[in-house]
């Protein structure tokens, strides 16, 4: 089986960061990149004087004659800073501002405006079109160059603070412990996957993993016996979900699968694979082996009906219930279409 893959736009497993902060790289010993600069004027001879303004070592500048030419160039490469004219034949300054904000909010960029225009009014105006700053024509070199260093800056700094909140989103998504994803990043997942299966008529199933008398492991060997446990029953679900699946660690002992695109028999060759290799594998801690068996609970999305999330995990804890009673160490399946919601309030039994 390969190995775990959330849903694309919480990458968990491989808790990686946006390799486009600047300060980052450099801070690791990677030699500096050139910053993409995008230079917007109808003007050559403006658009050379700006380059030559302009760190060479620095900063990669593709110019741009006209406000359409510019976001084109924009939407294709996402550059960090644009330096751009006021007045131009297609787009203004202002227009050009107007629809970078709007069209590419997802992307922080940092824009300078040049303009022969002094009007403190309409100055002001550029600004709350979304320039972040200007600088009157004409220039001198070292001025553009110390605003532009200013921009590249802020930039690395908004790109920092966007790594590490992703980082803090991965954490929260994160299982301390086993490092799987927790009950939120399941639940959110499974959310949508669910969504998927109503639509396009696939199978989905929810699968609960319990390990048997857990407590007594606890209470015989001590807490971190019992996190080697644990951390060894996360390793073997993770080595037996698939990419198009998530496992997941819900609560204390208590583990979640999604399985999907496979059938009843499918699911249940591997939760015996899984069930077996928990029972066979042998914690070695301080000396001494440790050894459990887990209980299953299975939930399969009912033919032609519909049922949310929340009821499935239910109707997979009662499934999982029914299997600790029957003398743990095995899987049951939940009964479609049982009224399972009146029974969660009884004991789950270790």
């Amino acid at each position: 089986m390969g190995t775990l893959q959330t849903d694309p736009n919480h990458s968990l497993s491989q808790g990686s960061i946006p390799a486009e902060s600047g300060a980052n790289s450099r801070s690791l010993g990677a030699p500096a990149q050139r910053l993409p600069i995008l230079l917007v004027d109808d003007s050559a001879v403006a658009r050379k004087l700006v380059e030559q303004a302009l760190d060479k070592n620095q900063y990669a500048v593709m110019p741009a004659k006209t406000g359409n030419e510019a976001l084109a160039l924009f939407a294709e490469h996402r550059p960090g800073i644009v330096i751009t004219d006021w007045l131009m034949p297609d787009l203004s300054g202002i227009e050009l501002c107007e629809r970078l904000r709007s069209e590419f909010k997802s992307h922080f960029t940092y824009i300078i405006m040049l303009t022969g225009i002094s009007d403190k009014a309409k100055i002001v105006k550029g600004l709350q079109s979304g320039a972040d700053e200007y600088v009157i024509k004409p220039f001198h070199p070292d001025e553009l160059s110390a605003r532009v260093d200013v921009g590249r800056r802020i930039l690395e700094l908004h790109r920092e603070i966007e790594a590490k909140n992703l980082i803090l989103e991965q954490l929260a998504l994160t299982d301390n412990l086993t490092r799987l994803p927790n009950r939120r990043a399941i639940e959110e997942w499974g959310k949508r996957q669910l969504t998927g299966a109503f639509r396009h008529k696939f199978p989905f199933w929810v699968v609960m993993v319990d390990v048997d008398r857990f407590k007594t492991v606890n209470e015989a060997y001590g807490s971190e016996a019992a996190d080697a446990v644990l951390k060894k029953v996360a390793e073997i679900l993770k080595r037996n979900t698939r990419q198009c699946d998530i496992c997941g660690r819900i609560d204390g002992d208590q583990f979640l699968t999604i399985m999907t695109f496979t059938n009843r028999e499918g699911v249940q060759i591997a939760v015996e694979r899984i069930r077996e290799q928990i029972a066979t594998q042998k914690v070695t801690f301080a000396g001494r082996e440790v050894s459990v068996t887990a209980s299953v609970g299975i939930a399969g999305l009912p033919d032609g009906q519909e049922c949310d999330f929340a009821r499935m995990m239910v109707q997979a804890d009662v499934a999982l219930r029914s299997a600790k009673r029957l003398g743990r160490d095995r899987f049951d399946f939940a009964k479609t279409g049982a009224a399972v919601c009146g029974e969660t309030g009884q004991p789950v039994l270790k």
